[in-house]
């Protein structure tokens, strides 16, 4: 198969779509949204963040990922004392005898195509600079060794957010970020069922597909055309500047690799406006979320239809009034300090304006009335 061939490429897009992803969601009780940002960030071969606690299943779907497309899978739990050697392997006592440092990766981070790093963000500072090259370059150094790397996706997790820089930079790194929470009661019969068919291997898994065939696939990403989506892209990322939404320059450029993904897992070599949905998973605290997917939403909006949207693209899903109300109480902590910032004050109204958009669209009626009351007295406190 040549890696050039659009129609070879898109092939392998739609079987990675349908014959990975889908048995997954399947074999995976509510995950959908999980799943499909690993398709995105593994033919981007970008690195995914997931946010969340322990037993949500976060180590499995990778696992299950790099079965089914027949790859070395690489788990590790971080503690503060985590070593080098731990993570890429010891040297190599033999050739250490005769002079030469080098490090014997055999099973080790160097030689995974999928690498899983649970509680991420107990990284000592003896491990953040290798790891920080991983994640940017796919690159293992060591000394005087250096060594490009077969990984095509990093993921890692933790239960909290960074609190320092040194953290904070490691953190910039996973492009895409998500939670994943335990699912809710209704649903538990269901994950019962399938967790005890995942537990005792009764999940099959097709072989149709491996990772040449991912590495022929992300070799097609420089052929996907942004012509028609690059108008709206710029407008949405300063519309997320402007809400006070950090996205860098460097953030912006490699953002697209992610809505190239999302084509060609749509079947398309060129970005739609509906590829935009990969930018609701851009945000670095918890509250932006809702900003954030409301902007894309109204990126859509203003977008005509399109037969091949990624199937993520409109999830039907109504706001969560929980994380409304907690954006809104934010708000309103804000705005007596920002009487002496005009530009505070601009950001916090131009916010209040999106989340009172976004209260519209709560389904039940209660929990809308209660917001929309507590975001239009905001908004006339504000004198908008």
């Amino acid at each position: 198969m040549n890696a050039s061939d659009p129609a070879d490429g898109l092939g392998l897009g739609f079987r990675l779509a349908h014959e990975v992803l889908d048995p997954m969601k399947a074999a995976f009780v509510n995950k959908d949204e999980i799943i499909d940002l690993l398709g995105v960030c593994l033919v981007a071969r970008e690195n995914l963040f997931i946010l969340g606690p322990p037993g949500t299943a976060k180590s499995a779907l990778v696992h299950e990922l790099g079965r089914r497309i027949e790859g070395r899978t690489f788990e590790y739990l971080l503690t503060r004392f985590t070593e080098p050697n731990e993570l890429f392997g010891p040297f190599d006592i033999r050739r250490l005898r005769e002079g030469d440092l080098v490090t014997n990766t055999e099973g080790m981070l160097p030689e995974a195509s999928l690498v899983f790093l649970d509680e991420l963000l107990n990284a000592n500072s003896a491990i953040l600079n290798s790891l920080l090259t991983v994640l940017n370059e796919r690159v293992f150094r060591r000394g005087r060794e250096t060594r490009p790397l077969p990984t095509l996706l990093v993921v890692g997790a933790s239960n909290r957010l960074p609190e320092d820089d040194a953290l904070g930079a490691l953190f910039d790194r996973f492009l895409a970020r998500v939670r994943c929470d335990n699912v809710p009661a209704e649903k538990l019969t269901e994950v019962l069922d399938a967790g005890w068919k995942l537990d005792l291997d009764l999940v099959e898994a097709s072989r149709s597909l491996g990772v040449d065939d991912v590495r022929r696939l992300q070799a097609m990403l420089p052929q996907v055309d942004f012509r028609a989506v690059r108008p709206a892209y710029l407008e949405l990322v300063h519309r997320l500047r402007h809400a006070g939404i950090p996205i860098s320059d460097r953030r912006a450029v490699k953002l697209q690799r992610l809505l190239a993904a999302s084509a060609l897992l749509s079947g398309r070599l060129q970005a739609a406006v509906s590829d935009l949905w990969v930018l609701r998973y851009t945000w670095d605290a918890e509250e932006q979320q809702e900003v954030i997917a409301a902007l894309v939403e109204q990126a859509y909006d203003q977008a005509p239809a399109e037969p091949r949207a990624h199937p993520r693209s409109r999830t039907g899903e109504s706001p969560d009034p929980e994380s409304l109300a907690r954006d809104l109480e934010q708000i309103e902590k804000r705005l007596p300090q920002s009487a002496e910032s005009p530009a505070d004050r601009s950001y916090l109204r131009d916010r209040l304006s999106v989340l009172a958009g976004r209260c519209q669209w709560v389904t039940d009626e209660e929990n809308r009335a209660f917001l929309l009351e507590r975001a239009h007295r905001l908004l006339k406190e504000m004198g908008a």
